[in-house]
């Protein structure tokens, strides 16, 4: 039988993960989270993930890096990450993005 569900995760009760992310709606397969005002920074700390994250900046800029290739990130753009790409994040200004990660990040100790 087909799931059917619905789920509706409350922004004001939403919880946040160990970088400071909240997490929103999640499912077996994809899940949801909101980066809000990440401040200015160098570069955070490479990582390579075993999940796929695709994103979407809501405001601010940012300069991703992943396998040597720097794509800079400005409102209304949308970025992709593959599964198991080293990568990193510089924050150019305050930065807003909505992130979708497939198999849910915060699984299974992902996100660590």
């Amino acid at each position: 039988m087909a799931e059917t569900t619905i789920k509706k995760i409350s922004g004001e009760t939403s919880p946040h993960g160990p970088q400071g992310e909240r997490y929103l709606a999640s499912g077996k397969r994809v899940s949801m989270r909101l980066w809000e005002k990440e401040a200015p920074t160098d570069s955070k700390p490479a990582a390579a993930r075993d999940y796929e994250t695709v994103g979407y900046v809501i405001a601010g800029r940012a300069e991703l890096e992943v396998a040597g290739q720097t794509v800079r990130l400005e409102p209304g753009d949308s970025w992709l990450v593959p599964a198991g790409a080293q990568h990193t994040y510089r924050i150019l200004e305050t930065f807003t993005a909505v992130e979708a990660t497939s198999p849910p990040a915060q699984v299974h100790g992902r996100d660590g």
